[in-house]
């Protein structure tokens, strides 16, 4: 029985990422090798990984889009987990990055599963128009601009797929005050999160893993 949610001390998230974590050997390379190359250490964590999966994998998602490249952790962690004609499309706005997790993606086999499109994801957006219904969206970039990423791709997301966001919890600061170079970020966060909770199309929850994991299935 439980009446409240159980704080992840310093064990028990141990225990976690040591029983499941859904870092192998490559993802654990790629986030040294990407720290070598000055990329910023903001990667999903490890337990975040298997449980986008197997999110992922229990919709029979095919096609995904990712908002936030970033070095290519995510984008493997979900190109792996999409059927063998699956793809994802992953939008990076930094040339260097983009290019990094291009190479990565190649290096794991996933190169034809992926496709890195370098460009500002409100710009792309605006001629976004694919040809079949994304089964999966995933927030990891702009916070700021979560909620106005929502609206642009909520049309294109099937009833059934799932829209999903990391740092939920606005870095530790969503229920309280953030510093002054969080504050947009975390205002940003904090509108969207109410703007998709309050969607009566779909059905929103936040999942304390990593700094909170929102994800909301759209029911009609």
């Amino acid at each position: 029985m439980s009446i409240k949610s159980t704080g992840l001390r310093e064990d028990l998230s141990k225990y976690l990422i040591e029983n499941f974590s859904g870092e192998d050997e490559f993802l654990l390379n790629l986030k040294n090798e990407s720290e070598k190359a000055g990329i910023p250490q903001i990667s999903i964590s490890p337990e975040q990984v298997l449980f986008m999966q197997f999110i992922i994998k229990s919709i029979n998602a095919k096609f995904a889009l990712e908002i936030g490249t970033l070095a290519g952790y995510s984008g493997i962690s979900i190109a792996r987990a999409l059927p063998y004609d699956g793809k994802l499309i992953t939008i990076e706005t930094n040339t260097e990055r983009a290019a990094f997790a291009k190479q990565k993606f190649l290096e794991a086999g996933l190169d034809g599963k992926i496709q890195v499109i370098n460009s500002d994801g409100l710009a792309y957006l605006e001629e976004f128009s694919p040809n079949i219904s994304l089964d999966f969206v995933f927030l990891d970039a702009d916070k700021q601009n979560y909620s106005r990423y929502f609206e642009k791709l909520d049309k294109f997301l099937r009833v059934g797929g799932i829209f999903a966001a990391d740092n939920a919890f606005g870095f530790g600061y969503i229920a309280g005050n953030p510093p002054e170079d969080d504050i947009k970020d975390v205002e940003g966060i904090r509108s969207f999160t109410q703007l998709i909770k309050n969607n009566k199309n779909y059905i929103t929850v936040i999942v304390p893993v990593g700094d909170g994991l929102l994800l909301a299935l759209k029911i009609s």
